[in-house]
């Protein structure tokens, strides 16, 4: 069973910075992805941002670009999302994911059926 561990949330002003962290285990394939997700309340799991282990590619949802910025420490098998000018609207519980065969559905990183789930960090940012 493959265990995700999301730590990092709080509260912050808007205009704020928070850090995610997504602590995984140590695989011995690259074929994943991981994926950060939020759900606000009342609202659908929107996908933000993913990166790919084999090849180190990074997506993010229109509604994040620019600010947020996702990376991978593989010494510390952590991945992180760095989260600067916050908005109200980013209020959310954050969820990273990891999907196996990251090859096979890297076109629809967003859509895919993600394997394992960390338990969720919640973010609420004040106007």
């Amino acid at each position: 069973e493959v265990q995700l561990q999301a730590s990092g949330g709080g509260l912050v002003p808007a205009g704020g910075s928070l850090r995610l962290s997504c602590a995984h285990p140590t695989f011995t394939f690259d074929d994943y992805a991981i994926t950060w997700f939020r759900q606000a309340p009342g609202k659908k799991r929107e996908g933000i941002s993913c990166t790919g282990r084999s090849d180190g590619t990074t997506y993010y949802a229109d509604s994040v670009k620019g600010r947020f910025t996702i990376s991978s420490d593989n010494a510390k098998n952590t991945v992180y999302l760095q989260m600067n000018d916050l908005k109200p609207e980013d209020t959310a519980v954050y969820y990273c994911a990891m999907g196996l065969n990251y090859r096979l559905w890297k076109s629809y990183v967003f859509l895919y059926e993600y394997n394992y789930w960390g338990q969720g960090t919640l973010v609420t940012v004040s106007s």
